[in-house]
Order: C-alpha cells, then sequence, then structure tokens
C-alpha cells in the first residue's frame, strides 16, 4: 500500500502551548505548517499557574483580551512559607486571613513589581491549551488531532518530516517538511530518537496531588496566589482555580519517598496533616478527585537543534516545577524558534546561525532558572539571601534593588525587554 505523502514548510509535533505557539506564529508569517496531536483536545494536563513571563507571546498572538473574558482566577504574585524564620513582619501578609503558625515565615512578590504586567492567571491547562491550538488553527495552521508519529524521518542526517498514523486509520501518512520541530513534551520524542536527553540527578523528584473544594482562601489581590510551603524533604503548591477547586500537590525526592516506606498517598496525608498554612487553608475541605502522580521531571537535552530540527520546550528540556516556569519556557522556546525558523526558511544558507543564535539564548535562561532553584531548595537561606542570589544572578550591576530582581525571576521576564522592547518601560 502506497502512503499518501504532503509536504509543509514546517511540520510541528505537539500541540501543547509550545507547539500551538509556533505553529500560530509561522503560519501568520506565511508559511504553511501541520500541527500533528496525539490527543483530542480538550485534554487534562498539570502545569495550571501561569507568571507573567507568557504574556508577551500571548499578546504577540491576539489571546490577552481571549483570556481576560475566560474567567481565569488572576494571579498577582505568589504567597511562600519558605526558608528560615523571619521577625521583621513581611508587609501585607500579617492581616490576611488564616493563621497557620506561619507568620514568621510567609512572605512572597508580586509581580508588578518586576514589570507593568500587574496579573497572569491560574489556568485549567485543558482550556487554556484548547485556546493556544485553536489560535494556531484560526492563524492558518493545519491541525490534526489523535495523529500519532510514529518515527521521524531523515535524510542522511537531515530531518524531512515523519511518518505518522491517525487514529482510526489502518495504515500511515507521510508528512516531509523543511523544518521538523518537536514540541512533544516529556514525551521528547526526537531526544530519545537521537540519544539527547540528561536527567538531573540531583533533581529527581515525585509529584502526587488532587483537587479539592471548600478551602479558606486569602484576602484582596493575594486570592489568586500560588503559596508554595516548604514542607521538608518535599513541598506544596497550592493553586486556586477559577471553578471553586484548588489545585494541592506535593513534591518530593524519589529517594525520600522510596525511604519512607509509606504510599504516596500516606505520605501526601502525612505531610499535609503537619503543614503550616495548607493544613489550615484545607480545615473544613473536602478532596473533589482522585490523586495523579509524575515523577523524574528536571532534563536537558545536550542539542536543541540539529538539520532541518529543532526542540522547544519540554521537548528540550524541564526544570523542577518549583517556580512554575514550565508553560514560561515553553512559550519562550516557541517564540525564539518560530523566528529561527522562519529566517530558516527564508534564507537556508542561514539555517544553522539562527538555529544557533535560538538555542544559545533559551539555554541562557534555562541556565539561569535551574541554578535559582537549586540555591531555592538550600530552606535554611533567609528571604534576603534568595532575593540576593537573584540578584546575583540577572542583576549583578545593582541597577535594581534585590526585591525587584527576585521579583523578575520569579515573573519569568529575564530578558525579555529586549526582546519585546515595546512591551516594557
Amino acid at each position: 500500500m502506497v502512503e499518501p505523502v504532503e509536504h509543509f514548510d514546517a511540520v510541528v509535533i505537539g500541540g501543547g502551548p509550545g507547539g500551538a505557539a509556533t505553529a500560530g506564529l509561522l503560519a501568520a508569517r506565511g508559511h504553511s505548517v501541520l500541527v500533528l496531536e496525539r490527543e483530542k483536545f480538550p485534554r487534562y494536563h498539570i502545569g495550571e499557574s501561569l507568571i507573567t513571563g507568557v504574556l508577551p507571546v500571548l499578546e504577540e498572538l491576539g489571546l490577552r483580551e481571549r483570556l481576560d473574558g475566560a474567567g481565569f482566577t488572576k494571579k498577582y504574585g505568589g504567597t511562600l512559607v519558605w526558608g528560615k524564620e523571619d521577625t521583621r513582619p513581611a508587609q501585607g501578609w500579617r492581616a490576611l486571613g488564616p493563621r497557620g503558625g506561619a507568620d514568621s515565615r510567609r512572605w512572597g512578590f508580586r509581580f508588578a513589581q518586576a514589570s507593568n504586567y500587574e496579573h497572569s492567571y491560574q489556568v485549567r491547562r485543558a482550556d487554556f491549551d484548547a485556546i493556544l491550538l485553536g489560535r494556531a488553527r484560526e492563524l492558518g495552521a493545519r491541525v490534526i488531532e489523535e495523529a500519532t508519529v510514529r518515527e521521524p524521518l531523515f535524510d542522511g542526517d537531515r530531518a524531512v518530516g515523519v511518518r505518522y498514523q491517525r487514529k482510526g486509520e489502518d495504515g500511515a501518512r507521510v508528512a516531509r517538511c523543511r523544518m521538523l520541530v518537536d514540541a512533544s513534551g516529556q514525551t521528547h520524542l526526537l531526544g530519545r530518537h537521537l540519544d539527547l536527553v540528561e536527567w538531573h540527578e540531583d533533581l529527581r523528584n515525585i509529584a502526587i496531588w488532587a483537587y479539592y473544594q471548600g478551602c479558606q482562601r486569602y484576602e484582596g489581590e493575594r486570592f489568586g496566589d500560588i503559596l508554595t510551603e516548604s514542607r521538608p524533604p518535599g513541598w506544596f503548591w497550592f493553586i486556586p482555580l477559577h471553578d471553586g477547586t484548588v489545585s494541592i500537590g506535593y513534591v518530593t525526592p524519589i529517594a525520600a519517598y522510596q525511604e519512607s516506606g509509606l504510599s504516596l498517598e500516606d505520605l501526601y496525608a502525612r505531610q499535609m496533616a503537619s503543614s503550616e498554612e495548607v493544613r489550615v487553608l484545607t480545615d473544613g475541605a473536602f478532596r473533589a478527585s482522585g490523586f495523579r502522580t509524575i515523577k523524574d521531571w528536571s532534563y536537558t537535552c545536550t542539542r536543541f537543534h540539529g538539520p532541518g530540527w529543532a526542540l522547544i520546550g519540554d521537548a528540550a528540556a524541564f526544570i523542577d516545577p518549583l517556580l512554575s516556569t514550565g508553560v514560561t519556557l515553553a512559550l519562550r522556546a516557541a517564540h525564539g524558534a518560530a523566528a529561527a525558523v522562519d529566517r530558516a526558511l527564508r534564507e537556508p544558507d542561514a539555517e544553522e546561525l539562527e538555529l544557533d543564535r535560538y538555542e544559545k539564548a533559551y539555554r541562557e535562561f534555562l541556565d539561569s532558572l535551574l541554578s535559582f532553584v537549586r540555591y531555592f531548595y538550600h530552606r535554611d537561606r533567609s528571604r534576603d539571601d534568595y532575593r540576593a542570589k537573584a540578584q546575583q544572578t540577572i542583576g549583578p550591576d545593582g541597577t535594581r534593588s534585590a526585591e525587584i530582581d527576585f521579583a523578575t525571576m520569579l515573573s519569568g521576564l529575564t530578558g525579555l525587554k529586549a526582546i519585546f522592547p515595546d512591551r516594557f518601560e
């Protein structure tokens, strides 16, 4: 049986935020683009807490008003119960509702400290991702859902397309392309095929989470805060969503979980019962879902591009979720990769140079986040220490205060002024 063959400027594997954004940006530049998504949208995904680093790319895609109208919880910053106790009251937190015994360790940041972007969103990823994939279609990309990529195709060492199969069809199809973009997430299709994945052994964690109703919430503009509470050897996230449910997860090293001798559910319950803030916020609440788990999150591929191909988002690298950077990383990669692929398609001789530039810029951002995450896991530091580390990482010239640099780091805005000069003062 002869396989049907079609030709495109670019094929994007995966329709999550990174793939959808890349496809939309390329289609808007006039390129023929095919997106192959394994699942049927909307589909469930974790990673609900967005930081303001996503907003410039979402604005470029023309989605800001649509997101404002979607009813998502507005997130103006984050509340932290982390580090050693500090007798100085954290401004604004003492007046907040529930008392969890965490007053001396409760602090945080506001997005408005870092830029004119006052808020981001806490989203249901099924809804958010469907908005992005729909926008890729509107901009001209061809999107096929329930299509499984069986293998990438190469001519020598150059990627030239994929073989894929649509649900309900017996035979495979071939999509040939001038550039192949892997946005397959933690499946990292090309990374596995080319043996590029390197795990960060010090960040081999496991997470368990569920959804609750009836939780207490903070007051005022902190109503939508993500709470990140240290609960050694792991930590909790508490993400309030717009439908009244709250996503509550516990992350811990795999080795610590194995040594505990407990099931993940029992470990979760024990840690919640002994937490300072999450325990109080969930007083009287009930679990409204089953548990979900994921493990082995942090890795980086040794290369992000090669002849005819590029990796973006989780297909290239994933950093521990402590700073809620996953979607920001995907959209920043999408913006950089789309610009590089666009230029490579127009000027083939410039392909390697443009993709090198993309990888260099993306790695610099990744490396700064990874360094900060590793430092943040030292829980014996003070809030001033964490702020100083942020300043050392992104603002060593001291032109801004350490508190502003800390907010900038946790907003995911590092380096964006150079990319989007019209979006920042």
